[in-house]
């Protein structure tokens, strides 16, 4: 009886634990909890961690940081890691933290599974969605100044939007970043600088945040707005009176990836969060939420409203030139875009 007593305890403990705890062969370890640095916007990063922990049991705490100063923190706290995961910023930036040592590689299954552009090959980082850039226009707005629809990059050069266009600065956004190198990308390093140059009137203000100029566009702070595109549909599904141009000569887009930063406490959690991100379960969530961001798995479902990634002018950007480069060519815009302002 004492023996059958002592066993019944024993299955009611196994149970009661998560499922975590038998992951990726580490029984010895106990997956509670994992923490992780967002460069996510904060609203969807909760909405994605929220679902995890729905699923797996495993408590996930975040700060949301944009990928300049996320990267920065890593780099600082080298020695004494004070979270486990880096999720999102531009796969470019991923690449940077692998050269500096401070994130591990980790293949599995589901990495395995991933299409080769949205894994390094090595394992040390994946993307877990996709996302087209463009420009979201108050239609309010811009019939308040009486100017055209622009249908190009050229055409935000047109001095009837003077001061009416808010986009992200690279020295702190990912998002900018990426316009910075899908221009180079499409014109080559002398004309997309100077074009960058000859925006600078039409340009209201470079946010620090890779989101703001979504919520400056939609309230009619500006006429138009340039970022990737998830916020954007968020504000037409809620009814503001945005438009959505994909400019004619293309446009870049964003494939934020995951990393397990190294030295983390979670180790076995951290694994679990990266599964989770790219498998079917994980990447539905994306439109069951109104992310609004395109999955990575070709299984996951795409949110109302989104127009098909393969139906888009997109401009492909080399990962690892966009990471080696990406210093050089945010100190350039500093120094020859910025002072034109």
């Amino acid at each position: 009886m004492k023996k059958r007593l002592i066993f019944c305890i024993l299955i009611v403990l196994l149970v009661s634990l998560p499922f975590s705890v038998f992951a990726n062969g580490q029984k010895d370890v106990k997956a509670d909890k994992v923490v992780i640095y967002a460069s996510v916007d904060e609203g969807n990063a909760k909405l994605i961690l929220d679902a995890f922990t729905a699923d797996t049991g495993i408590t996930a705490s975040f700060v949301h940081l944009s990928s300049g100063p996320a990267l920065a923190r890593i780099t600082a706290e080298a020695n004494n890691p004070q979270a486990d995961v880096w999720l999102g910023a531009p796969s470019e930036t991923h690449v940077i933290a692998k050269e500096k040592g401070l994130t591990i590689p980790y293949k599995s299954a589901a990495y395995n599974d991933l299409p080769a552009q949205f894994k390094d090959p090595d394992g040390y980082w994946r993307s877990f969605y996709m996302n087209p850039m463009a420009f979201a226009v108050n239609t309010k707005a811009l019939a308040k100044i009486g100017a055209p629809m622009p249908k190009s990059w050229m055409d935000l050069l047109n001095p009837v939007y003077k001061g009416q266009i808010q986009m992200p600065t690279p020295q702190s956004s990912g998002t900018a970043y990426n316009i910075v190198g899908s221009l180079v990308t499409i014109w080559g390093e002398k004309k997309a600088f100077d074009y960058m140059e000859k925006l600078n009137p039409n340009v209201q203000t470079y946010t620090s945040s890779g989101t703001a100029p979504s919520k400056g566009v939609a309230v009619g702070q500006c006429a138009i707005g340039i970022q990737f595109t998830p916020a954007f549909f968020k504000f037409i599904d809620e009814g503001y009176p945005l438009k959505v141009v994909f400019p004619s000569e293309g446009v870049g887009f964003e494939a934020p990836a995951v990393s397990i930063i190294k030295g983390a406490k979670n180790l076995a959690a951290a694994k679990i969060l990266v599964d989770w991100l790219v498998s079917k379960q994980g990447q539905d969530v994306l439109s069951e939420k109104k992310t609004f961001f395109y999955p990575v798995n070709p299984k996951a479902a795409l949110g109302k409203g989104m127009p098909k990634f393969s139906e888009l002018k997109t401009v492909a950007i080399d990962v690892e030139w966009a990471g080696q480069n990406k210093a050089r060519l945010v100190n350039k815009w500093v120094n020859e875009v910025l002072p034109a302002k």
